[in-house]
């Protein structure tokens, strides 16, 4: 009953005007973002962060906005993978496989519409387990002292590179990466300033907001100059939505098994959207064995992976508010927003801003629906979007970049900051290494450190605290079995190459 009520507090939020017609906007924008190949959540998220500053938004508003185009991203990913055969990001990649083939067929109608019923099914889902479980593990949570919190930031580490990177090692040299430029700044305990070089603009530390759109939104500029085409896109004949939704009640098992195996992946930290929907896909391929027909354009080859990655997007928010751990690249950069603003997600979030997170649910349930009123009828709108030459959409993402770092502080080092991160994910990207690991040591590396001090100083310099109770035993353990899962998920994408 309690939350019932607490559901009730969230609606009444999240249905005040400014709230909806900013889960609406970031439907919208969200869609349009995913649609476009190589974008994906994670940049679309990182370069309206700086926005949210600009616009003065509320924490509230500024997490209903992003989240709204989180989830909208994961919609519009299918468009370009069923259409084109070009994933618009990585979770979209299991899509291509038999809605490309609907596509050629002349049922690329058929499978967008499939595909947005599979999704608003699987985010629901998600949402449910959010509203259930997450009160839960909070009241887990709450008995974590310092030696507990400093293993679940190892967990963290240990886990979000590895489950969705092929290369365990360069996931490793990236978070130690992000390590070292969360040490930048003063020392919070003995105030002596750390690899500032003399600079006093970085006696604060690097700030996580200009880092992001440096390491995600530029370097996705440089790529694109890099890499530019002068040839045409292909004109898109999109057909009527309507015929999915007939398919989707055909695909009613393979729906619901696949968003409870999503929102379980989106649970486990570091897993991610990618792994719910890889596992979706293949063991509803197991499951039907030879009554299925997937790979030539099985309407089931669509429903599984969408409906898995997005439930595991939403089962991703779980061990981020809960428990201040990214479940995924994208609630990473949600992080950043929050302890930006000061607020830090955890066991004591659900008492601290009861309005804020039950308002982000009650909005998450709204924009499921936004979002299928959306893409059902205006699949074909959002699917012209992916004939915008490069040219036009590369300087509007720099631009609003620029901009948006800027407004923060109306600092030029940061502008230089931001370019310099910049060039830092592109080399990234060059040597194949993840950004996001970076991303995590940038924002959790100043915590792991305080509560590793803080747990030493209650011990007297005993370093067995780290692993005297159950629970720092069990998430040390947990974290092995993830890495584990991690080499073999990566074993099992490289026998399908």
């Amino acid at each position: 009953m309690d939350i019932l009520a607490f559901l009730a507090q969230g609606f009444a939020v999240a249905l005040e005007p400014q709230h909806l017609f900013l889960a609406l906007v970031g439907c919208a924008v969200g869609t349009l973002i995913g649609a476009l190949p190589g974008l994906g959540p994670v940049n679309g998220v990182a370069l309206m962060i700086p926005l949210t500053f600009n616009f003065g938004l509320a924490p509230t508003a500024a997490l209903i906005l992003l989240v709204s185009i989180y989830y909208g991203c994961m919609y519009g990913g299918r468009i370009s993978s069923i259409l084109l055969n070009i994933p618009g990001d990585e979770p979209a990649v299991m899509t291509t496989l038999d809605g490309y083939p609907m596509a050629l067929k002349g049922r690329g109608g058929e499978a967008l519409g499939l595909s947005g019923v599979a999704s608003f099914v699987g985010a629901t889902v998600a949402t449910i387990g959010l509203t259930l479980f997450a009160p839960l593990l909070v009241g887990f949570a709450i008995r974590f002292g310092p030696a507990e919190y400093f293993a679940l930031f190892v967990l963290a580490f240990a886990t979000i590179g590895g489950v969705t990177s092929g290369s365990l090692v360069k996931s490793f040299l990236a978070a130690c990466l992000g390590l070292l430029l969360g040490t930048v700044g003063i020392d919070s305990v003995s105030s002596v300033p750390r690899y500032t070089f003399g600079w006093y603009e970085l006696y604060d530390g690097i700030d996580f907001i200009v880092a992001l759109v440096g390491l995600f939104a530029i370097s996705e500029c440089l790529v694109f100059l890099e890499d530019i085409r002068g040839s045409n896109k292909p004109t898109l004949r999109v057909g009527s939505a309507i015929p999915g939704i007939r398919s989707a009640w055909k695909c009613a098992p393979t729906i619901g098994r696949s968003s409870f195996i999503g929102f379980v992946a989106g649970v486990l930290p570091g897993a991610g959207a990618a792994l719910g929907s890889f596992l979706s896909y293949t063991l509803e391929r197991r499951w039907l064995g030879r009554r299925g027909s997937f790979g030539q354009g099985d309407p089931r080859g669509v429903a599984a992976p969408e409906a898995g990655n997005n439930a595991a997007a939403g089962g991703s928010l779980i061990p981020m508010l809960s428990l201040g751990i990214p479940g995924s690249g994208t609630t990473a950069i949600l992080l950043a927003l929050l302890l930006s603003m000061n607020i830090t997600p955890g066991p004591l979030l659900f008492t601290q801003q009861p309005d804020m997170v039950w308002g982000l649910v009650a909005a998450l349930f709204i924009g499921n629906v936004m979002l299928l009123v959306l893409n059902i009828p205006l699949v074909g709108l959002f699917a012209k979007v992916l004939q915008a030459p490069g040219w036009f959409l590369m300087p509007m993402v720099v631009m609003v970049a620029f901009v948006g770092v800027y407004s923060l502080s109306n600092s030029a080092f940061d502008l230089y900051m931001m370019l310099a991160f910049g060039v830092l994910g592109y080399v990234l990207r060059k040597l194949e290494m993840p950004a996001v690991p970076v991303v995590l040591g940038l924002l959790l590396g100043g915590q792991m450190e305080y509560n590793l001090r803080r747990a030493m100083s209650l011990s007297g310099g005993d370093w067995s605290i780290l692993w005297n109770s159950g629970i720092t035993v069990g998430i040390y353990a947990f974290a092995v079995t993830l890495i584990v899962a991690g080499m073999v998920y990566g074993w099992m994408i490289r026998q399908r190459r």
